[in-house]
């Protein structure tokens, strides 16, 4: 079953190479389950989208930018008026509301050579032939709060929030843009559910009602113990000496003989 959906996988691949757009696209199903989550978001890398911009003895990156859909659209552009592609951070920009701002940084993907077919046969090599095709947008929960960190920042993106990602080609050998997408359709993170909310199956019962419920659960368990305890303590009591037993010791009275009344 694992091969027959890896097939319809690299087909799908195949399709997306020939058709696609150029804008951002969020990873399908086949993909990335999930997605988006609370902080992620799952998107495709851009294969076969800048081939025609490449030219032989030039090295590339991709850089792919993200930003809130609140930022103003004069705050869209990812150059500068020299076509130096912007190096503005997650902090900078707080978090993309003020701007773009630089998630990631990678190669080329190549499309004339993807990861083999017979790599992704094998299980335990799905994960990473899959790496290779996408890339998860606020993947790093650590980066920021580590004064180590020298690569590029991909920190969580915040829940219930509307964000457009953008890829840029750029250029490594003269440090410019050298060709981009479109800014990518709006992509919405999830939201936090709130405990009303919460699908508490079997019964659907509400938040409310599982904490009542846990509450006396415990209750439940003290009163059990402690009546546990109480006949423990009682069995366990050490017993007094027994009571003896004293009996009276009954006097008999030797009955009077009656003298017996001679014939006279």
């Amino acid at each position: 079953m694992c091969s027959s959906w890896v097939v319809v996988l690299f087909c799908c691949l195949g399709q997306l190479c020939a058709d696609q757009s150029l804008k951002p696209q969020i990873a399908a199903p086949e993909f990335a389950m999930n997605n988006p989550t609370l902080t992620t978001v799952a998107l495709e890398k851009p294969f076969c989208v800048f081939d025609s911009s490449l030219h032989p003895n030039k090295s590339y990156l991709i850089y792919l930018y993200a930003m809130q859909e609140s930022a103003s659209a004069m705050s869209s552009l990812v150059a500068d008026g020299s076509s130096r592609p912007l190096d503005s951070t997650f902090q900078q920009t707080n978090g993309g509301q003020l701007g773009p701002y630089k998630a990631a940084a990678f190669h080329v993907p190549s499309c004339a050579s993807p990861p083999r077919l017979v790599d992704a046969g094998d299980v335990s090599k799905v994960s990473d032939v899959l790496k290779q095709y996408l890339f998860r947008v606020g993947d790093d929960g650590t980066c920021l709060y580590d004064p180590n960190f020298l690569d590029v920042c991909n920190p969580p993106l915040a829940p219930d929030t509307t964000y457009r990602f953008k890829y840029v080609l750029i250029d490594s050998t003269e440090g410019i843009v050298k060709d981009q997408t479109l800014w990518s359709d709006p992509i919405k993170t999830r939201r936090v559910k709130l405990p009303s909310q919460v699908d508490t199956w079997p019964g659907r019962r509400s938040g409310a009602m599982i904490v009542i419920t846990s509450i006396l659960s415990v209750l439940l368990f003290l009163l059990l113990a402690g009546i546990l305890a109480a006949v423990s303590l009682a069995v366990m009591r050490p017993e007094g000496p027994s009571a003896e037993t004293r009996c009276s010791p009954q006097t008999t009275q030797p009955s009077d003989p009656r003298p017996q009344l001679g014939s006279e």
